[in-house]
């Protein structure tokens, strides 16, 4: 599936979703922060990052450009989950333990999309919208609605063949 806005992509939605988290956590361990100097606005400024470069990466209109966007949104993700190997270590943050781990399996998740999506991005034959002629952006259009038809034809085809092999087909509704 292609992508208009950032806003449609699974991953900015998880972190998002992640960052409204984290900012709940500190919210909850307020107290257990104070003295650990700028721990708690690193997290929660981390947490930001990862969506903000998601998006920022997205608008640039080349695909080397979001993939830098992308590895900087990753490095986030691993930002915010080494902190919480600190907050883990730490005994005023035992009582935390369960908030810690989703918060740290969260970004491991997101850190896997983003990886994921930046090899599909390095084997993609496109350099970005912003680099393709309109004789180009057309001839792209149609190999994407060609690969569409052939993936719904191949859907069809088994349908039609499940429906001979179980006798459905020749019966009426």
């Amino acid at each position: 599936m292609k992508y208009k806005r950032f806003e449609d992509l699974p991953v900015w939605k998880d972190a998002i979703e992640f960052a409204v988290k984290v900012f709940e956590f500190t919210a909850k361990a307020k107290k257990e922060f104070s003295g650990l100097g700028d721990l708690r606005n690193q997290l929660e400024r981390a947490s930001v990052s990862i969506s903000n470069n998601i998006a920022e990466g997205f608008e640039r209109g080349t695909t080397k450009e979001l993939i830098n966007y992308i590895y900087i949104a990753k490095g986030s993700a691993g930002e915010c989950r080494s902190m919480t190997y600190i907050l883990g270590h730490l005994k005023d943050f035992r009582k935390f333990k369960a908030d810690i781990l989703d918060l740290r399996k969260r970004a491991e998740s997101i850190a896997k999309q983003l990886n994921s999506w930046a090899d599909s991005l390095k084997e993609s034959d496109i350099k970005g919208m912003k680099f393709l002629t309109e004789k180009e952006r057309e001839r792209y259009q149609r190999k994407q609605d060609y690969k569409e038809f052939d993936r719904e034809m191949e859907e069809f085809r088994r349908e039609h063949e499940r429906k001979l092999k179980d006798g459905t087909f020749y019966k009426k509704d």
